[in-house]
């Protein structure tokens, strides 16, 4: 009996064993996360991210860093021809990579002018060295479309584009469409390219490769045409090869609204009677940029009680155009303008209720309404040029209408 009592105890002690040896061999190490950035494995450092302060510059940074004032001037001159110093900048980010042990020792620097480049400061050896990278950046391309349901800002936002393209856009089409004139519902298509830095960072929009805009129930095109290869200047036509470039823009404001419009008879705000109102009314924040619509010479400045600060520009021997109630006044008398310049910014000075700017256009020396003018337009492709576009654009057209469904 006691000895197979033994061998019971003996036996039940070996599975005993046996069970925690299968719990040892089962347990699983989870690896370190291995983080790189700008080649550097950061599991290796003491790593510290920061921005640069007001009142700092590149040699208080590194002092902080047990760095000695002589030893500084050093570093600055070895590096002097690869990386100025003097140019580091307020709120842009550096990071300090220093050693694991106890001494903490400085031994790099990583300083980020912008989200594509980094300088890099080695301090390991005796001498200092510094040298410029650039991050691999990558092009994606996107589609999108449908029907508008918001503003054009607000359309881009649900997509996650950056609201840049929306300016973009508007300076594109700024001949052909005005803007707060689309209504939800109207169909749009856009095709560009976005730019990634390493692959996974957003940097922007890179290029607008083609797009359309359903304005007062016609589809308008916008396609890029590098009309001379060897300037390399980019032009956008529509389908036709026809340029969107048109003698006037469309609106002196961007984004604005018409708050009143060219009448001979309308109910004056101000002076509360009724009277001719010759000209469009473009309500604005205080401030906005008002632009030329045409290109030409300023022919007056100045203020009146009733037109507040004005300018007028004088475009050629047929058209002329007024900008009323400005705040401020960017230009002067004789001075030369071109399309889509800033000449004043938008205020309320002489009879107004608000903050508007009240476009006048004279034709034949005649004010006219310049929303019913049958305006001049730019030129159109011909020849050769007309045929190697209308062969890059062909293809870009069919995914455009495959998109909104034309």
């Amino acid at each position: 009996m006691k000895k197979a009592f033994v061998i019971i105890i003996l036996l039940f002690s070996i599975i005993s064993c046996n069970k925690k040896e299968e719990k040892v061999a089962t347990k699983i190490t989870k690896p370190k996360t291995k983080k790189v950035e700008f080649g550097f494995n950061y599991n290796d450092f003491n790593v510290v991210h920061d921005t640069v302060k007001k009142g700092d510059s590149f040699g208080s940074i590194i002092q902080r860093q047990n760095i000695g004032s002589k030893q500084v001037y050093n570093i600055v001159e070895q590096v002097k021809d690869s990386f100025n110093v003097r140019t580091i900048r307020y709120n842009k980010p550096y990071t300090i990579l220093r050693s694991k042990n106890k001494t903490n020792k400085l031994q790099f620097f990583i300083y980020q002018p912008d989200a594509l480049t980094y300088y890099v400061i080695d301090f390991r050896d005796t001498v200092a060295n510094a040298y410029k990278k650039v991050k691999p950046v990558t092009f994606k391309r996107k589609i999108i479309g449908g029907v508008l349901k918001s503003s054009l800002s607000e359309t881009l936002g649900n997509n996650s584009v950056e609201a840049a393209l929306a300016s973009r856009i508007t300076k594109v089409f700024s001949w052909s469409i005005d803007f707060f004139k689309l209504k939800k519902g109207d169909r749009y298509g856009l095709i560009f390219t976005e730019r990634f830095i390493n692959g996974k960072t957003y940097d922007g929009v890179e290029d607008l490769q083609a797009a359309f805009f359903e304005y007062k129930g016609k589809i308008v095109y916008a396609f890029p045409f590098e009309k001379d290869t060897l300037s390399g200047k980019i032009e956008y036509y529509d389908d036709e090869g026809k340029t969107l470039k048109n003698f006037f823009l469309k609106t002196p404001i961007k984004f604005s609204r018409i708050t009143s419009r060219f009448t001979m008879n309308r109910f004056h705000p101000v002076q509360h009677r009724w009277k001719a109102h010759k000209g469009t009314d473009y309500a604005a924040p205080r401030g906005t940029p008002i632009s030329t619509t045409a290109s030409g010479v300023v022919e007056q400045t100045g203020y009146t009680a009733g037109n507040g600060n004005f300018v007028k520009v004088k475009h050629n021997g047929t058209y002329s155009t007024q900008y009323l109630h400005m705040s401020k006044i960017l230009v002067r008398r004789g001075q030369r303008v071109t399309q889509g310049q800033t000449i004043g910014l938008v205020g309320s000075t002489g009879l107004a209720s608000g903050p508007h700017v009240c476009y006048r256009f004279w034709k034949n020396g005649i004010q006219v309404d310049a929303l019913r003018l049958n305006l001049p337009t730019g030129e159109s492709l011909t020849g050769n040029d007309k045929t190697r576009f209308l062969k890059q654009m062909e293809p870009l057209k069919r995914e455009l209408d495959s998109i909104g469904n034309l």
